[in-house]
């Protein structure tokens, strides 16, 4: 990015490195005010925190819990997607993801063996079961369900950093989260911000405004027993996806829906998911397993 006269920081933050990138002279006050932002995001929202909100929310399956607007926010986004993909994307699938092993950081996973499978997963769909009263902020998940917020909270903080950094006067910015990363503005002298996207290892895209994001196992994969497991999971059967495809990459207005719809058409394969892209008018980005690259409506062309 230094080419486009720009200057960047990076940092850990829910369980990925974050990258800002803007004005020189405006870089340390945008890294400040996206530092504080993430942390606060990752104390209230992860799973891995005994004492996150999230974590007291999932202690409390079967009670009413009183959530933080930033919980309450997350829970109906999350809920809200849910609907809107029947299903395939589902947030309630951390019972299922924790008996496959995943029940610590993906660092702790890599530092100790998991013993073999004990109870078998169960499929999905608790979701539906989730009572939410928005005015009282009031949420009551069913009886052994368990929120996961990591399909959706990522994109969701960056595009909530953005958001403060334009509140800043920060109005030229890119908000990168572990790969799933959104733009604002336009570097001064370009009709475009060039970012990698994971299976173009030879290109770029060009993205003039909004979100990318991709899903794929590739970084999330452990043993558990002789068995290899990764965190996509398809709610049909509570076992990780079986597929075609090694990764799958969307273009969308906000890193939220690029987010949740990587993984969504990840789940459901090149032919589903090109569908589903389709009647939304959005662009995708298909890598086979064997290396293959499928383009879904207007993904930019010579990108390699």
């Amino acid at each position: 990015m230094a080419r486009l006269a720009l200057a960047s920081v990076s940092f850990r933050s829910m369980g990925t490195t974050v990258e800002v990138h803007a004005p020189a002279e405006q870089l340390a006050r945008g890294v400040s005010v996206a530092m504080g932002l993430f942390e606060r995001w990752d104390r209230a929202l992860s799973r891995f925190r005994p004492d996150s909100e999230l974590s007291a929310l999932n202690r409390s399956a079967g009670q009413p819990f009183m959530a933080s607007e930033l919980l309450l926010q997350v829970v109906l986004r999350a809920i809200a997607w849910a609907r809107t993909t029947d299903g395939v994307f589902d947030p309630t699938l951390l019972p299922q993801i924790e008996r496959l092993g995943y029940t610590r950081t993906f660092s702790e996973i890599e530092r100790a063996p998991l013993p073999p499978l004990d109870a078998a997963p169960t499929p999905g769909g608790a979701w539906r079961a989730v009572d939410i009263d928005p005015g009282r902020r009031i949420v009551t998940l069913p009886c052994g369900a368990g929120f996961d917020t990591g399909g959706i909270a990522k994109g969701m903080a960056v595009d909530a950093a953005l958001e403060a950094l334009v509140r800043e006067g920060i109005e030229t910015a890119l908000v990168n989260a572990g790969g799933d990363l959104a733009v604002r503005g336009l570097p001064e002298g370009h009709d475009a911000w060039p970012v990698g996207v994971e299976g173009l290892a030879d290109g770029v895209i060009l993205l003039e405004r909004g979100a990318v994001a991709t899903s794929g196992p590739r970084r999330r994969r452990w043993l558990q027993g002789d068995v290899e497991r990764h965190h996509l999971l398809d709610a049909t059967t509570g076992y990780p996806v079986q597929g075609e495809l090694a990764t799958a990459s969307v273009i969308a207005s906000s890193c939220e829906e690029a987010d949740v719809l990587a993984t969504t058409v990840f789940n459901m394969g090149v032919a589903a998911g090109e569908k589903f892209l389709a009647a939304r008018g959005l662009a995708g980005l298909f890598v086979t397993s064997d290396g293959r690259r499928l383009r879904a409506g207007f993904w930019p062309e010579g990108t390699g």
